[in-house]
């Protein structure tokens, strides 16, 4: 009888076993998939702008999901960037993830996986309740669609991220241009605000701040209009005057549109034509808004010499002047628009995170960008960096920020405007076009067309 009892006992002592072992799957009973899942491997990824400690808390909460994944995170400077970039890349040691310039991304298309449909991960998974003990799980997640990538993220990002329906990038991020006036020469003019339109409110605010020399040279400038390259982003601020004026910059059909009246419009009026106009008259000296050359300094240093009244930037100049002038009494405001428009138009400039198509690791690597781009995320990436979100679920709370909410507040009209491959080129285009139209005001309208059908050639 004894036997029988010990023999029972014994039985199920090792059936409890075996059921507990089979349980618990032991890391040496792993499938062949989830063995190469669980591979240590490293992601290395390329930024501008910001340094490691933004992405920090990001990368650490993504390690702690999949130990085995090691995010190496290099900044370069944005002068080196593109060279370095391209040079990596063909070379077959460039990074796995790296930014790219929203409007780069159809000239790098060719070098970018595009977000795979769903992407399957190894988690480690502590199981059992008598014995604990950590297992893999492999796990398939659908990626984000082109369709919730509309409705999750502001208009200008499904414009340029996503080509023929598949993505090929995603922001943590999205710039808009704003207004940067120094108070104390304000106060010095005897005005008490920063303009809210191009009226002429603005104008006169120009000429008082605008002061020559005894020589008739520009001492101080009321605003960093007229020129090209010592301007910061001219071409941003010259394409959003058209904009905002009515211009059709390019149309559905993909041709290149600001030098042509819009359809419908009355006597022919080419509002691209007078937004050139207007944004010259700055650095023409027969003009009683002169208040700019292309002998002065580049916009930002003049700024932060304290020699510019007005300076039109982003949030990434914020702790460039920050850094160099910290004593500079200076003030931010949303971006002029034309009086009386029914709605806002604001200019946007970011960075897509993607992906490269010579990466042995493409499912890992757009499986940290989802991870990385998601609210509760890139909500520790918006705070370390004082950037203004992508994403519309957090407009509203950057909207109460003091820091952001100039940025935040612009966000859902931004727009963009360039498809084409060669973003460089068209900038140059632009510049060349300003700096003809000084030359001869007469030509303008011609100037536009050649601009234009230069713009169409980097797009076809």
């Amino acid at each position: 009888m004894r036997k029988n009892i010990t023999f029972k006992l014994s039985f199920i002592l090792l059936l409890l076993i075996f059921i507990m072992t089979s349980a618990f799957g032991c890391k040496g009973s792993l499938s062949k998939e989830a063995q190469e899942k669980v591979k240590p491997i490293t992601l290395n990824y390329w930024r501008v702008w910001d340094g490691p400690e933004a992405f920090s808390d990001i990368i650490a909460a993504y390690r702690a999901l999949h130990p085995n994944i090691t995010v190496n995170y290099r900044k370069l400077r944005y002068e080196e960037y593109e060279r370095e970039l391209i040079d990596s890349l063909a070379e077959d040691r460039g990074p796995d993830i790296f930014s790219l310039n929203a409007g780069w991304l159809k000239r790098y298309q060719g070098k970018i996986a595009s977000l795979p449909e769903e992407i399957t991960m190894a988690y480690p998974v502590v199981k059992g309740t008598l014995k604990k003990e950590e297992v893999t799980e492999l796990r398939t997640a659908k990626s984000i669609t082109a369709a919730q990538l509309r409705e999750q993220y502001l208009d200008v990002v499904y414009d340029n991220a996503v080509i023929a329906g598949k993505i090929y990038g995603l922001p943590v991020s999205v710039d808009t241009l704003i207004l940067f006036y120094n108070r104390d020469l304000l106060n010095n003019a005897g005005i008490t605000a920063a303009p809210r339109y191009w009226n002429e409110e603005f104008l006169a605010d120009v000429k008082k701040l605008s002061k020559q020399d005894a020589d008739g040279k520009l001492a101080q400038a009321g605003v960093a209009l007229g020129t090209s390259n010592n301007i910061e982003r001219y071409s941003d601020i010259l394409s959003l005057l058209m904009m905002q004026n009515g211009a059709e910059m390019v149309t559905p059909e993909g041709a290149v549109a600001f030098h042509r009246a819009p359809a419908g419009s009355r006597d022919n009026y080419a509002p691209g034509l007078e937004a050139l106009r207007f944004y010259t008259d700055f650095a023409n000296p027969v003009k009683e808004v002169y208040s700019w050359n292309k002998e002065m300094p580049n916009s930002l240093e003049a700024f932060i010499e304290g020699r510019l009244g007005f300076f039109f930037g982003y949030s990434y100049h914020l702790p460039q002047i920050k850094a160099r002038a910290p004593r500079l009494n200076f003030g931010v405001s949303p971006m002029l628009q034309i009086e009386g428009n029914p709605t806002a138009v604001n200019f946007a400039n970011f960075w897509l995170e993607t992906v490269s198509n010579k990466s042995a690791y493409q499912n890992e690597a757009w499986d940290f960008i989802q991870f990385a781009a998601r609210a509760e995320n890139a909500q520790s990436y918006l705070t370390k960096a004082v950037k203004p979100t992508a994403l519309r679920s957090l407009v509203d709370e950057q909207a109460n920020n003091e820091e952001a909410s100039v940025f935040a507040g612009q966000l859902l009209t931004a727009r963009a405007w360039y498809q084409g491959k060669d973003y460089n080129a068209a900038e140059v285009i632009l510049g060349e076009l300003i700096d003809q139209a000084l030359l001869d005001p007469q030509q303008m309208p011609k100037l536009m067309e050649t601009a234009a059908r230069k713009i169409q050639q980097t797009i076809q």
